[in-house]
């Protein structure tokens, strides 16, 4: 479950817990999705979305390191002593973040369905709108 403040503000962090920070998200969890570009294929993180002014690094901000490739649009932020994705500036809506989910402590089997973005064939490039390839499903196992 999200944790929300009375402000609508949720907390996050890296793995470590040396960059922290808060998001407002703009549609709650319900922006969760993947992407099947080259390099959120390896990353493998649920994004959920938020706004410009909706993520504000708390501490740690000297610890971001920033990772760009292909375009030079989309900027990739992870925490140089653990290494774990905390969001990106999207390419596809530089007005948005996309927010690693696992970093809000929300586990990405909490979600049963995750709708997978078609990275490969971005929107900047083609002009399609929230082409949707498949979706990922989790299914937990019963012991």
């Amino acid at each position: 479950m999200l944790k929300v403040d009375q402000d609508g503000w949720s907390p996050g962090r890296c793995h470590c817990g040396a960059v922290r920070f808060r998001v407002r998200l703009t549609d709650g969890l319900d922006s969760a999705r993947r992407c099947d570009c080259s390099f959120c294929r390896m990353r493998g993180a649920v994004a959920v979305t938020a706004g410009l002014g909706g993520v504000e690094v708390l501490e740690g901000a000297d610890l971001l390191t920033e990772y760009r490739f292909n375009t030079g649009v989309a900027r990739h932020y992870f925490c140089s002593t653990c290494g774990i994705y905390t969001h990106h500036r999207r390419r596809s809506n530089p007005d948005e973040y996309g927010v690693n989910a696992a970093c809000l402590d929300v586990s990405p089997f909490s979600f049963a369905e995750v709708p997978v973005n078609d990275g490969r064939r971005h929107p900047s490039d083609t002009g399609i709108k929230d082409a949707v390839v498949g979706v990922l499903r989790f299914k937990a196992r019963r012991d």
